[in-house]
Order: structure tokens, then sequence, then C-alpha cells
């Protein structure tokens, strides 16, 4: 016998069916029972359950499921097996404190994770902490997490030195090239504390705002190795000593070839870093970029390179000594050539707006009339004043504030100075490398502004709404380990060959989640499949991927 559906009407039928065969010896079949309507299942089960009862059996209750939220688990899986094979699990005996009350580190793991995976406030990380599986956290508040924070800033000197030995591993030892740069930071507050690093000052947007400033050293393959906090109107040349003061006494190498952008070239830096020595007695070598708006001091030193070049169309590098150093000049033809028309537009502009100008007020002078307000000399001169400066242009064409009458002069010599100095750049070293390799050391401070972007885009270190000192030191903390993480990811991943930057592949390997439930009682965990492309990104990054 077998269960059939038949139709009648609008409704089905479930029928009891039999099989036999008929006289002529055929198969054949005919109802037994009509057991009811399909869309009536529950009179159905009370019949199946009669029929166990008559057999001894009892009857199959339905299982009890529940099912729980689904937590991301890939991306903090593959940051979790990342942070324990770089030996970070060490900042915990770094800020383990007598009769603590918290435990420090899974807070400040799960704060560095939060930036990489989803950056959010401090109380952002309370909301995003129950969607992923990150294990070793009970339930966290938001107090926990700025103990957790002052913990890290109080524990700085041990905290510096864990980081330190994590990174000496990845570092060369015979020849470690570093590059300087540092960028500002917005804060929110108006409150004023003491030793308060939040400060106004004129951001590298250009803006003036409430800030503080953050310099970077990162080595030649990417990787941060230090950084420091500074209030937010600190001059950079201020900041660049004593951050390689401690870096050298830090890590211990043969060699030292540092790389500093244009805003850090001064005379007390300049002979404050050929007195700086490292462990063995060699000097600190250096790179610094010659600022534009000191040129002039060098003008004299490039005329007689422009003129050996004089008929070169391609780009050149030519090197001469420069009070006891090396001055290193790469000049890009195309660049120079462009600069120069940009300049010689700007200045034409200017000319055909001042000849506009005069004429109306000549114009005025001699009984015209014109619709609006009359010119006059002293409101044409604030007016062309005004318009050199937004071109800037005020040092190469001066307006004669003080005559009677509306004059400017454009000043040949300035203008023939930066048409020899117009697609140059300028690098002052101490370094014995050739200069070819001395312009390529530079050019790889491009590379330092990409952490910076990485810091500002990807793991959002500002705004900071932290209001103290000690606060704000922990926040960039943790955003520089987060920084740490992420360079160490793209180096695996660019050596692998893959295409993915660390950011996309995070977000790929969020998508295989934990999936918890309770099957009658019982609470049961699984994960969900692994597709190939998160399979081979697993692999890249050098993880095993997670266990079901």
């Amino acid at each position: 016998m077998f269960i059939k559906l038949t139709s009648s009407g609008a409704h089905r039928y479930v029928q009891l069916v039999e099989s036999f065969r008929g006289e002529d010896g055929r198969p054949r079949q005919r109802t037994v029972a009509t057991l009811g309507r399909a869309d009536r299942l529950g009179e159905i089960d009370k019949l199946v359950d009669g029929l166990m009862r008559a057999t001894g059996r009892e009857p199959v209750a339905a299982p009890a499921v529940q099912f729980d939220s689904a937590l991301a688990m890939g991306h903090v899986w593959a940051l979790a097996e990342l942070w324990q094979q770089l030996g970070l699990d060490a900042l915990g005996r770094a800020m383990c404190r007598p009769r603590s009350e918290i435990d420090a580190l899974p807070l400040v793991r799960a704060m560095v994770f939060n930036r990489l995976c989803e950056p959010r406030s401090k109380l952002g990380v309370l909301e995003w902490l129950p969607t992923v599986a990150l294990p070793g956290l009970a339930e966290v508040t938001h107090q926990q997490l700025l103990r957790a924070m002052d913990a890290l800033e109080a524990a700085h000197p041990a905290v510096e030195e864990t980081l330190s030995a994590v990174l000496r591993p990845m570092l060369d030892a015979e020849l470690a090239v570093v590059f300087y740069d540092l960028t500002t930071v917005a804060v929110e507050g108006a409150t004023v504390l003491p030793e308060d690093v939040r400060a106004v000052g004129r951001s590298k947007s250009g803006l003036i705002e409430r800030q503080f400033v953050l310099s970077l050293v990162q080595t030649r393959e990417g990787l941060p190795i230090a950084h420091e906090v500074h209030p937010g109107n600190v001059a950079e040349t201020h900041t660049l000593l004593p951050t390689i003061r401690r870096l050298i006494a830090r890590h211990a190498v043969s060699r030292v070839v540092l790389v500093a952008d244009r805003g850090l070239l001064s005379l007390d830096n300049l002979q404050a870093l050929q007195g700086i020595t490292l462990p063995r007695g060699k000097p600190l070598e250096f790179v610094l970029a010659v600022p534009a708006a000191r040129y002039r001091e060098f003008a004299q030193a490039v005329q007689p390179m422009h003129a050996r070049h004089a008929s070169a169309k391609t780009a050149w590098v030519d090197e001469c000594a420069h009070n006891g150093l090396r001055l290193v000049v790469a000049h890009d033809p195309e660049g120079a050539a462009e600069r120069t028309q940009q300049r010689q537009e700007r200045i034409a502009e200017l000319d055909r707006l001042a000849e506009q100008w005069a004429g109306k007020l000549q114009a005025q002078d001699g009984g015209r009339r014109f619709r609006g307000r009359a010119l006059s000399d002293s409101g044409v001169k604030a007016r062309f004043y005004h318009a050199v400066h937004e071109a800037s242009l005020g040092h190469v064409i001066e307006v004669d504030l003080h005559g009677e009458l509306f004059n400017y002069t454009i000043r040949d010599e300035v203008l023939r100075r930066l048409e020899l100095l117009d697609g140059k750049l300028l690098l002052v070293t101490n370094s014995p490398e050739p200069a070819q390799e001395i312009v390529a050391r530079y050019k790889d401070l491009a590379d330092i502004e990409r952490g910076f972007r990485v810091l500002k885009s990807d793991i959002e270190i500002g705004p900071v709404y932290h209001r103290l000192p000690k606060r704000i030191r922990a926040h960039a903390a943790i955003c520089f380990i987060a920084l740490l993480m992420q360079r160490v990811m793209r180096q695996r991943l660019k050596a692998a060959g893959s295409t993915f930057s660390p950011q996309h592949a995070l977000r790929l390997l969020g998508r295989v989640q934990q999936h918890r439930l309770r099957l009658n009682g019982q609470a049961l965990s699984g994960i969900s499949a692994i597709d190939r492309e998160q399979l081979k990104l697993f692999a890249e990054l050098e993880i095993t991927k997670p266990a079901a």
C-alpha cells in the first residue's frame, strides 16, 4: 500500500491505495480509504499518531529548533590568527598591572580589530561586538573600553618595547631606510586641559582648526615602526629629532638612512642630524627635501648644473657640494615647462586685469562715466594686490601700495630664478649613495603618504572626540597597531600576487559566518560554507581557515 494525492474540484485529498493483480494478471489499484484533505494535515497527523501507537511505538515529535543571530566570523578570525602570529599577545604582559579590575588585552584587541573591519567610536564598538564571533570577551561596557585605553597609555614605554620586539624580525639590520612624515588629525571639543595636545593650527588640508599632529616612521617596505603625538600647533621642524633619537635607541641597526619631506628642513635640524650616531658609531644618513620657499638659498648652486644640461630634453639628475653636504638636483623638463606656462598664464591674466582697470581710471579722468561706483586708485591697488596674492604671485608682482597712482612692477630677477628652479627637486643629503639612488629613495616617501591615507580613510583615525591627552595618545596607539597589521596583510597579499587590498580581503572574509542554534535544548554551532575565493585569501594571508 502507498499514499496517493488526488484532486476533486478545488481540493486535494490524501488517499491510502492498495496495489493488486486482477483475474487477468495485470496490476491494478484500489482505494482503501480517503485519509482527508491535504490542507488539513492536523487530521492526518492524528491518524499517523494512532497508527504509531497501534504498532507499539511512540509518536515522533517535531524537533524543537531555535536559531540565534548569525555572527560575522571570517575577518575577525583572520585578524586573531595574524595577531597571534605577530606575537601581539605580549602586549598583555606589558599592560599587566597589580590589582587591575579588567583584562585590558582582549579589549584593546577588539578596538584594533574594529578599526580594521568597521571603524567606529568607542560606543560604536559596543554595537559592533555583538555582531561578530570574537571569543574571549564577555559583556563589555564603555567604561571598560576607556579603562583599557588608560592601561595602554600607562604602560606606554613597555608597549613601545613590545612593539619593537614584534617588528625586529621584520627589519633589515644591515640597511634600514626609514621615512618620516607627519599629518594633522582633527579633534572635537572646546575645553582646554593641562598638557592638552589639542591646539588650533593649520591642517594639512589648509584649514585652521583644532587638531593634534601625528608623526609616523615607516620602513622602505611600508611597515610603520614608530609614531608620536604632538600638540596641534607644533612646528614641523621640532618633531623630527626626538622621534629619530628614540627610534635609534630602540632598534639596534647598523645603518639608518632617514628620508623626510620639505617641511622638516631647518639649519638646526641639519646640524643636529649630523651629530647623531648609531650604536656602532656610524653616522645617521639623511635625505631631506628643500622646501620651495627656501629655493632662493640654493639658486646659485643650481645655476651651473642647469647650464650643463641646458640642451637636454630628457630628465636629468646632478649634484654638487653645498655647505659640507651634497645637494642633489633632479629635473623634470615636462613638469618645468608646464609650471612655467601656468605661471606665465597667471601673470598674463593679471596684466589684462590691471590694464582693464587702468584704462577705466584714465577714462574716468577724461570725464567718461560708467555704471556703478567710480573706481579709485586706492581701490584698484587694493583689489589688484589681493588678486596677485590669490594667484600666489606676491613674490613676483610688487604692487606699489604707497604711491598716489595705481602702479605695479614685475620683478624679472625673481621670475628668472623661479623659471630656473621649475621642475626641479632639491635634496640635501650626507649619504654616499649615487645621486640617482638618492632621488629614488625620496620618491619612495610617497608610500608613507599612502600610510596616512589608510589611517585617515580606512582606519578613520579622526575626527577624535576624546578630550584627555592620555586617551588621545591611546587612540593613536590603537590606530598605529591597526596600521601595522594592515601593512603586514598588504605585504602578504602582494607577495602572493593577489589583486585584493587588505580592506577588500576583510570584507570578503567577513561573509564567512558562525551560525548558532539549539536543537531540543542542545546548543550547536557551525560556520557557513567557505567558497574558493575565501579559501584562496586565507592561504594568501598565510592563515588557516576557521574550523567548523
